[in-house]
């Protein structure tokens, strides 16, 4: 059977696999800093010679910003375009590393060995799954069991500014029937999973403004309006005594999860006891009548991120403040309209303002939430690949965050992405000593490789 013996290749290869992740680490390509540009154009040529290598018809795409990398591959059966990013984080503060970021490593550790390197897990070791499971059917088959077409972008960690317009003026090229991303990861250390929820978001900023100047608050104290105590007032009547946020339609186009989502959550067994006790904390807070993971995965939220007004210097300053102001940010899911909520938010500021004040709403943009058609027979050909590799079965799950390129895939290209990585909980990213398992970057090429045995 060609699986197994691809999949005996990848074993035999592994060593050669990670030198040549290593060297694709040993690139500094750090997209939001310009001292870094030829670093990007650097990785992309990098990756344009490994894929024609592999066989593809690969080029180097200029943009505004930095390339992006596009190639293809014939094969049978469905066509298949996978996605992932070849820049990465800054590295401050730098002290804080234990080994240089860009002299990547294998390091031993209690868990098993690990590659110690900035991108190591974010995202080149999980682009580099995708590429060797392909090297693995070429070098035994001499051909790949499905059309492929590779999707590598240079500004995932800095915005992503080229993306939408580059995506828009090459859809007929991008196009496929189904988009597989590899930027996320385990469900905890052994059950793969694929992300079907991606929270949307809504940021918004609220200014308050009450008299036309600080005043002296012994002076004015208890007759002048303070701008503090209107803005915690509106902040505190955001949501009630069960959790709910209390905004005019706010649940329109929340939907419940199905019997067949709740039960694979309800067998993942997450304790969310630990999960709040690695920050200090130990009650769940939020709606009452929902268990954690829904909460995290596919509940809508309201939280205030930075609340500021009068003195906040050292020391005490007995001022009554003319402003105040707060972050406040929707996390969004199912079909919850951005729009529609900013419209019931400003509403809602306004109708708690009393005489005398005024709101100002500086931000108030947002993207909705994505959901994938788990209908789509590739999801379950998939969650079976997966199940096969891995000790646990694989499972759909949500995630809290948002990873705009899978609504662009769904809005621009009208195809559904599954969004399937092996990282894990600890691997850093963003941060100081960031790492990827030796096992996931293994496993991880094994499962891209019975993936696009079941997709065929």
């Amino acid at each position: 059977m060609s699986l197994e013996r691809v999949l005996a290749q990848i074993d035999t290869d592994i060593d050669d696999a990670t030198d040549r992740l290593l060297d694709l680490l040993r690139i500094p390509s750090i997209s939001t800093d310009p001292a870094y540009k030829a670093d990007c154009d650097k990785a992309a040529d990098w990756l344009v010679d490994e894929l024609t290598t592999l066989g593809f018809d690969a080029s180097k795409r200029p943009t505004p910003g930095h390339p992006m990398v596009i190639g293809h591959a014939d094969g049978p059966g469905p066509h298949v375009m996978f996605y992932g990013h070849y820049d990465v984080q800054p590295v401050d503060p730098l002290e804080l590393w234990d080994t240089p970021p860009f002299e990547p490593a294998i390091e031993t550790t209690a868990k098993g060995p690990v590659i110690r390197g900035r991108g190591s897990s974010d995202d080149k070791g999980q682009l580099m799954t995708f590429l060797e499971a392909c090297r693995a059917w070429k070098a035994v088959t001499g051909a790949l069991p499905a059309r492929v077409s590779l999707f590598f972008e240079g500004e995932e960690e800095s915005g992503s500014p080229s993306l939408v317009p580059f995506m828009r003026d090459n859809a007929a090229e991008l196009t496929a029937d189904v988009a597989l991303i590899c930027d996320t990861g385990l469900f905890g250390d052994n059950t793969p999973a694929i992300v079907t929820m991606l929270r949307g978001l809504l940021a918004e900023e609220v200014i308050i403004t009450g008299p036309d100047k600080d005043l002296h608050s012994g002076m004015f104290g208890g007759l002048a309006r303070n701008p503090i105590h209107i803005l915690t007032k509106m902040i505190a009547g955001l949501r009630d005594e069960t959790g709910r946020i209390t905004l005019p339609g706010f649940y329109d186009g929340v939907p419940e999860l199905s019997d067949e989502i709740r039960s694979q959550w309800q067998n993942l067994s997450f304790d969310h006891s630990k999960f709040l006790g690695d920050v200090g904390l130990s009650e769940p807070a939020g709606e009452h009548d929902r268990t954690p993971l829904e909460m995290i995965w596919s509940r809508p939220t309201c939280e205030v991120n930075g609340i500021s007004g009068g003195y906040e210097g050292d020391g005490f300053k007995t001022v009554l403040p003319s402003r105040a102001s707060a972050k406040i940010s929707f996390r969004l899911v199912g079909t919850q309209d951005p729009e529609a909520i900013h419209e019931s938010f400003v509403a809602y500021v306004n109708s708690t303002l009393p005489p005398d004040c005024t709101a100002e709403f500086p931000l108030g943009h947002g993207a909705p939430a994505s959901q994938m058609k788990i209908s789509h027979p590739a999801f379950e050909q998939a969650r079976a690949a997966l199940s096969d590799e891995w000790p646990m079965a694989a499972a759909y799950v949500g995630c809290g965050g948002s990873i705009p390129i899978a609504g662009h895939f769904k809005e621009i290209l009208g195809m559904d992405a599954m969004l399937i990585g092996f990282g894990r909980d600890d691997d850093q990213i963003h941060s100081p000593n960031e790492k990827y398992d030796v096992e996931s970057f293994h496993k991880g090429i094994r499962s891209w490789a019975r993936i696009l045995a079941r997709l065929a």
